[in-house]
């Protein structure tokens, strides 16, 4: 079942990705300042760009600001990677949205932080507890361990839709480099079909309707039905943003 994926890849490839981590130890010594470049205490503080929080209800997150473009968020009890956008809000506040648009945190001016779940949509606080190392993709080294993971996703999308749900990477031109940024698409392409496919018979006939997922590279993250067919676009200029979410691709699959 699984032998009727294909990948073709570019010629040369990086024989080592590098990972990039913060090797930051200090603590923030405020939410505000941490979040809007307040001034130092002293000249030997060293705002942090990473930290791990909790909500008040118990939630854990990281949320990485390293990226001056974008901020990536992942929560404790997950391990997909979020990229959030910034946006003003009322009050000087920081809207953070996902790539459904839908509100993940707001920061204040005065220093607080609110994330906002399925289960709180009006938000619950949170504070910063320690610093970590960035967010960043699992590394994949290679395009033989590239193809072994869309075959991986593969499997596990056909078991949940039971039927032949075939991954197409023959067009994805994957490039030097961003190869963990479209082993991430396979694996969150394979997590959004398992989620509708658990959602009772609504979901099921959903994912039925899909019998193939192509991934292309263009100039921005996207995923649309096509048919039958889901098309995921994936766009490594744009890091962890280059992709669809999870939540993104089932949004697609929905729409049959």
């Amino acid at each position: 079942m699984v032998s009727r994926a294909k990948v073709v890849f570019g010629a040369c490839f990086s024989l080592a990705l590098c990972c990039q981590a913060s090797t930051a130890t200090a603590e923030p010594p405020s939410l505000r300042a941490f979040l809007f470049g307040g001034a130092k205490p002293g000249p030997d503080v060293s705002l942090p760009a990473v930290a791990r929080y909790e909500s008040e209800r118990g939630e854990g997150f990281v949320l990485d600001r390293s990226d001056g473009r974008r901020a990536v968020i992942k929560f404790d009890d997950s391990s997909e990677l979020w990229a959030l956008s910034a946006s003003p809000g009322p009050r000087g506040d920081v809207i953070y949205r996902n790539d459904m648009g839908e509100p993940v945190l707001r920061a204040t001016r005065l220093g607080g932080l609110t994330l906002f779940t399925v289960d709180v949509p009006g938000g619950t606080a949170a504070a910063p507890l320690s610093t970590v190392q960035s967010l960043r993709p699992a590394q994949i080294y290679g395009p033989e361990a590239l193809f072994e993971v869309l075959l991986q996703a593969e499997a596990r999308a056909n078991r949940a839709a039971q039927h032949l749900v075939v991954f197409d990477a023959a067009d994805a031109n994957v490039s030097p480099g961003s190869e963990p940024l479209f082993a991430d698409a396979f694996i969150l392409t394979a997590d959004a079909i398992v989620h509708v496919s658990s959602r009772g018979a609504t979901g099921r006939a959903a994912a039925s309707h899909v019998v193939k997922v192509r991934f292309v590279q263009g100039a921005d993250a996207a995923a649309v039905l096509v048919g039958r067919m889901v098309q995921i676009t994936v766009a490594p200029d744009h890091g962890v943003a280059g992709r669809p979410s999870s939540e993104r691709i089932a949004a697609a699959i929905w729409r049959h």
